[in-house]
């Protein structure tokens, strides 16, 4: 048995982590992954962190980790995580120093062992309206939906070489990602979900730009492309918040993939239970 818990866009509230440093405490699991949007919405640079929070990172999660990790012990748990596009790019220097001290594996573009399974992850997310652009990139081509700014344009608290803005896509870091690997006990953890499924169904329901509706599906072609291609074990998502609650699922399937998703638009902590073992029996409360 590999017990499991997933939460996302938790967005920094204090209130939300609280609650899944007890349920890590109380339920014991043997692997914890964090879906991205994990900091605080201004925490962007140093001039914008929220007062009174200092460094998010250091100073408030890698605390309590520590905290919990001397009250359980050898229970503590494996913490995979990545980052989402409202984190930014500059708190990945101070993820990598809390990795470097063994209270997290911080896996965006790379993987990790969990015992017999092989954790993956990846933070970027197709064009978004928003402008903060650190986690964006294109998907399967230049193509940009009505509303949405591209990637080359908006802002970056990290620069990005042009090249990369410009003509780098989601497809493209996939296929390197995963190269040959065989990926039948693979768990991706992902922040975009994949397009068209339960887990990437967004509030715009009638709305248009410039007289061109808006696609209610704001998910990733390349990463369903990708998992019906190459059928991992489980991907892991977030990012659109409202989803579970117009389609009325946080799960769903793309061939013998499972895909669970924990984002939540209400005040509650969404998180997610599951065994690696009996992916059927998973389960999602709502704290």
């Amino acid at each position: 048995m590999t017990l499991c818990l997933f939460a996302s866009d938790v967005h920094g509230r204090i209130d939300a982590y609280e609650k899944l440093f007890r349920a890590i405490e109380s339920r014991r699991p043997q692997a914890v992954f964090l879906g991205g949007d994990l900091l605080p919405s201004a925490f962007m640079a140093p001039a914008s962190t929220p007062k009174g929070t200092g460094d998010f990172v250091n100073g408030y999660l890698a605390e309590n980790l520590e905290r919990l990790r001397q009250r359980i012990g050898g229970a503590y748990p494996a913490v995979f995580l990545v980052l989402g596009n409202d984190d930014g790019k500059f708190p990945e220097a101070a993820v990598l120093d809390v990795a470097a001290r063994g209270l997290w594996t911080y896996v965006h573009g790379r993987s990790a062992a969990l015992g017999d399974y092989r954790v993956y992850g990846y933070s970027y997310v197709p064009p978004t309206p928003f402008l903060l652009k650190d986690w964006e990139r294109y998907d399967v081509s230049r193509f940009v939906d009505p509303g949405c700014v591209s990637p080359e344009e908006g802002k970056r608290t990290v620069p990005e070489p042009e090249n990369q803005s410009r003509y780098r896509t989601i497809q493209q870091d996939l296929e390197e990602l995963a190269g040959g690997d065989d990926l039948r006990r693979a768990i991706f953890l992902f922040h975009s979900p994949p397009y068209r499924t339960a887990l990437d169904r967004a509030a715009l329901d009638g709305r248009s730009v410039d007289h061109a509706p808006l696609d209610v599906n704001v998910g990733s072609i390349a990463i369903r492309r990708f998992v019906q291609a190459r059928q991992p074990l489980l991907t892991l998502h977030g990012h659109v918040h409202e989803s579970a609650r117009l389609t009325g699922a946080w799960r769903d399937r793309i061939g013998s993939t499972r895909l669970f998703g924990a984002a939540h638009d209400g005040p509650e902590l969404a998180l997610v239970r599951f065994d690696l073992a009996n992916l059927e029996h998973a389960s999602r409360e709502l704290l």
